[in-house]
């Protein structure tokens, strides 16, 4: 397979150390993800420092903390500098907390989303990223792997982009909700472009995944799980990838419109607490490029 990436602005690879005004941005690979230091989460951010944040993410896709202390408040004043937060809607936060997401793992009960997976794209409003905070870590394992979404269009022939670019995915939630809470009201379900342009880069991602995605209405059902099959294929790619290994008090933030992301589930019997807040998002669309 032939593979050509589009570097996103101000990308930089190999060991050089990128500078933002309020940060210091090391690259992790030089397709998606980047680790930042100098900052921390928990106080109370400037403007600019939000920004810095705001630009390194829309440049690296996901972007990773180290070495961070944040109680449930300050996580939820984190995350709402970046828009109104979101409510899962089969797992209920702690009380008083209703926009945190815990997902907790230990010798009695696994709770690691181990397939590839763009967070509840059943959706109708898909978020816009999520912040996971690693509270408690097993001594080894439990690693998350993040998938650019963009290198995944990119790397796809001309003639397969174009075919994909007209296409409406069909994503239903039931089948995964109802293995967590078989009470939930309505399980959500939503039509979404096959190939998403992001709102802020207008940049062209693959928006379908293993999890969520159970059709594509323009065709028959056959013809809908080929071409969905190949393209889950397509997204273990592994250069299109990166993986974090969890320390404790680390933090990762990643774009929910550009990448996908899954836990890897080695660590049984060992403890693995993560403490998320996810950020609402927009309507996707498909935007053709201009052509030159």
């Amino acid at each position: 397979m032939s593979a050509s990436y589009e570097q996103p602005v101000g990308l930089v690879g190999g060991d050089h150390v990128a500078s933002f005004d309020s940060f210091t941005v090391k690259p992790v690979t030089p397709v998606l993800s980047a680790e930042i230091s100098g900052i921390q989460l928990g106080d109370s951010l400037t403007e600019l420092q939000v920004q810095d944040i705001h630009d390194a993410l829309l440049n690296y896709q996901v972007i990773f903390f180290r070495d961070q202390n944040m109680t449930r408040d300050q996580q939820i004043i984190l995350g709402r500098r970046f828009g109104s937060l979101h409510c899962h809607p089969a797992i209920p936060g702690p009380e008083g907390y209703p926009e945190i997401l815990m997902l907790h793992s230990d010798e009695k009960r696994q709770n690691a989303a181990s397939a590839w997976h763009s967070d509840v794209s059943c959706d109708d409003v898909p978020n816009l990223g999520s912040i996971l905070y690693g509270v408690e870590i097993p001594e080894s394992g439990g690693d998350t792997c993040f998938a650019s979404m963009y290198a995944a269009y990119d790397a796809l022939s001309g003639p397969m982009q174009e075919f994909l670019c007209g296409l409406t995915a069909v994503h239903e939630s039931e089948h995964v909700f109802s293995k967590i809470d078989d009470t939930v009201a309505v399980y959500p379900t939503a039509e979404h472009p096959l190939i998403r342009t992001h709102p802020e880069t207008g940049r062209q991602a693959l928006f379908v995944n293993s999890v969520f995605t159970t059709g594509i209405k323009e065709l028959d059902k056959q013809e809908a799980q080929a071409v969905l099959q190949f393209l889950f294929r397509h997204i273990e790619t592994p250069e299109f990838h990166v993986r974090f290994q969890w320390q404790k008090n680390s933090v990762a933030f990643w774009d929910n419109r550009c990448t996908q992301h899954r836990a890897i589930a080695d660590f049984f019997p060992q403890t693995r607490t993560m403490q998320r807040v996810t950020i609402n998002g927009s309507k996707p669309f498909y935007r053709p490029r201009a052509r030159p």
